[in-house]
C-alpha cells in the first residue's frame, strides 16, 4: 500500500515517511532563485524506517535530515536517517523493535535495552563547527554537515550528563550557546539544568534549578542578561501511572510559572512569575526594556493531553496564537499578558540576529494545525509586532507548509530584509519543494521553488547555515 494512504494520519499524505535516501545534484527550479543566497537549508523530522509498532507517536519516530544546498541560483539535495542506536538495531533486525509510546514494556521482546541516544528527530543546531541533531529526551547526535553521515553522540567532552533541549539559543553577540535539560537526572523531580557553551562549543557554566513541578518543558528564551523558561501544567506523574491514570496530563487548575535567572548568576538568583494555566511549545523571542522582561510565545488554552482523571482534551481550545507576557524583574508576581495577533499559528521564528534583543517581526506557519479541522499548516505569515499588521500567504489547494526560516539579505541588512525559506508539500504530486519568499512581501507567495520528485515529510524544525559559517 502506498505510504501516502496510511490509515494513521501521522503516517499518511504529507506525514508519510520517505523510505529511501537519495542524492539529487540539481533540482528543477520554478521561478528565479535569488543568486545572493548561498548556504544549506536543513530540515529534520520523524521518519520511521519500518512500519512502527502501534500505536504510533510521531514525537518518537526515527529522525531524518534533509539538506538543500543553495548556491548561484542552483539547488541540490540529499537526505539521510540519523543512525542512532535504535535505528541501527532495527535496521539489522529488518523491523521495528522499539515502541514510540513511551514505556519500554511496549517494545518487542527481542529489542533489548534502549540505546541512550534517542531518536534525534526534533531540531538541529550549528555551533562550534558542529552540526547537531537534537531531541529533548537524549543528548545530541553529531552529523557531518556536508554528507549528513552520522558521527555519533556528542556530550560536550563529557560535560553533558544526559539530555538537552531541542531548542538551544545562540547569542548573536558572543556566539555562546545557552540550553537546558529537563529532568537532567531522569527522575520526575521538576529539576532543570541550565548550561552555557562558549563559541567554541565548550561548556563553561552549569546550574541546577528547581521547577514548580515535573512537566514537559520544550523551549525557552534568552535576553542579554537573563535566561527565561516557562513551565506549563502539562505535568508528569509516576503516581498517576501506577494507578492507571495518564502519566502525562494537562492540569487546568494549575498555574504556569516563569523562571528568570540572571545569565551572570545562578540558581539562588532565580525569580519566579506566575502565569495562567495553558501550554506553549515554542517561544518567538524574549528581550529587556530596562527592568521589564518581555516574552513572546505561541500559547494554547489547553495542552493536547488528557486531564489527570483521563478526560480527553478540548481540541477546539488548542488553537495557538502569539501572546506577549511581560514581567518586572523587581516585582515578581503574575505576568501581564496580552494577545499580539488573532492568527492561529505555530513554529514562530525571528531574524535570529535579534535573538535576546527587541524584535519587530515574527514569522509563523498558519492556516491550520491544532484547534482547527486540518492537521496541516497551509500557509506562512509575517506578524509585525509594532503595527499589528499581519501578512499571510494562505497557500494553494492541497499544499502543506512547514516552519519558516528567515535568512537576511546580507550581514548588515535591516531586520526583516531578506527571505523566508520553507518546505511545501503538494498533495496532488505527492512531492515537496524548497520555497523562497521575499520576507517583506510574503503575501505575494513564493518567488521560486526547487522541486523534488518525492515528499519531504512535514516534520518539526529547520535551520539555515550560510556557506561562510565556520
Amino acid at each position: 500500500m502506498d505510504d501516502a494512504f496510511h490509515a494513521n494520519p501521522f503516517l499518511a499524505r504529507g506525514y508519510a515517511p520517505q523510505r529511501t535516501e537519495v542524492d539529487c545534484p540539481e533540482l528543477r527550479v520554478e521561478g528565479r532563485w535569488p543568486p545572493e543566497l548561498a548556504g544549506v537549508f536543513y530540515r529534520i523530522g520523524p521518519n520511521p524506517q519500518f512500519e512502527p509498532r502501534p500505536p504510533y507517536n510521531p514525537l518518537m519516530g526515527d529522525g531524518m535530515v534533509h539538506a538543500f544546498r543553495v548556491e548561484g541560483g542552483r539547488v541540490s539535495y540529499r537526505n539521510r536517517w540519523v543512525r542512532t542506536g535504535r535505528w541501527l538495531r532495527e535496521n539489522a533486525a529488518g523491523r521495528a523493535l522499539f515502541a514510540t509510546t513511551g514505556p519500554p514494556s511496549d517494545d518487542d521482546p527481542e529489542a533489548g535495552s534502549r540505546p541512550v541516544d534517542g531518536v534525534a528527530n526534533t531540531n538541529l543546531v550549528w555551533h562550534g563547527g558542529r552540526l547537531l541533531a537534537l531531541e529533548e529526551g537524549a543528548g545530541p547526535v553529531e552529523l557531518d554537515s556536508d554528507t549528513l553521515e552520522t558521527r555519533g553522540p556528542w556530550n560536550f567532552e563529557g560535560r553533558l550528563p544526559r539530555n538537552m533541549t531541542a531548542h538551544p539559543k545562540v547569542d548573536p553577540r558572543t556566539g555562546a550557546m545557552l540550553f537546558f535539560a529537563n529532568l537532567p537526572r531522569g527522575r520526575l523531580t521538576g529539576e532543570l539544568a541550565f548550561f552555557e557553551a562558549d563559541a567554541s562549543g565548550a561548556i563553561v557554566a552549569t546550574h541546577i534549578v528547581q521547577g514548580p513541578y515535573p512537566a514537559l518543558v520544550h523551549d525557552f528564551a534568552i535576553t542579554e542578561r537573563f535566561v527565561v523558561v516557562g513551565v506549563f501544567p502539562v505535568t508528569l506523574s509516576l503516581e498517576r501511572a501506577q494507578r492507571g491514570a495518564p502519566v502525562i496530563a494537562f492540569e487546568p487548575e494549575t498555574a504556569s510559572e516563569v523562571l528568570v535567572m540572571p545569565r551572570a548568576g545562578g540558581a539562588a538568583d532565580v525569580r519566579r512569575f506566575s502565569g495562567p494555566p495553558c501550554m506553549a511549545w515554542h517561544v518567538l523571542n524574549a528581550f529587556e526594556e530596562g527592568d521589564r522582561i518581555v516574552l513572546d510565545l505561541c500559547e494554547q488554552d489547553v495542552g493536547m493531553f488528557p486531564t489527570p482523571d483521563g478526560a480527553p482534551p478540548d481540541a477546539a481550545r488548542a488553537a495557538q496564537r502569539l501572546v506577549r507576557w511581560e514581567m518586572d524583574w523587581n516585582r515578581p508576581g503574575p505576568v501581564v499578558r496580552r494577545r499580539v495577533s488573532d492568527l492561529v499559528c505555530e513554529y514562530p521564528r525571528i531574524d535570529e540576529r535579534r535573538t535576546g534583543r527587541s524584535h519587530r517581526y515574527g514569522y509563523v506557519a498558519c492556516c491550520g494545525g491544532p484547534g482547527t479541522e486540518d492537521i496541516f499548516h497551509r500557509g506562512v505569515a509575517r506578524i509585525d509586532l509594532v503595527t499589528g499588521e499581519t501578512a499571510v500567504w494562505s497557500g494553494e489547494p492541497g499544499a502543506a507548509a512547514a516552519e519558516p526560516v528567515f535568512v537576511p539579505r546580507s550581514a548588515d541588512a535591516a531586520e526583516g530584509d531578506g527571505w523566508i525559506l520553507t518546505n511545501l508539500y503538494d498533495e496532488a504530486q505527492d512531492a515537496s519543494c524548497l520555497a523562497v519568499f521575499d520576507a517583506q512581501d510574503i503575501a505575494a507567495g513564493p518567488i521560486a521553488r526547487a522541486w523534488l520528485d518525492h515528499r519531504v515529510p512535514v516534520g518539526f524544525h529547520a535551520i539555515w547555515r550560510g556557506l561562510s559559517a565556520a
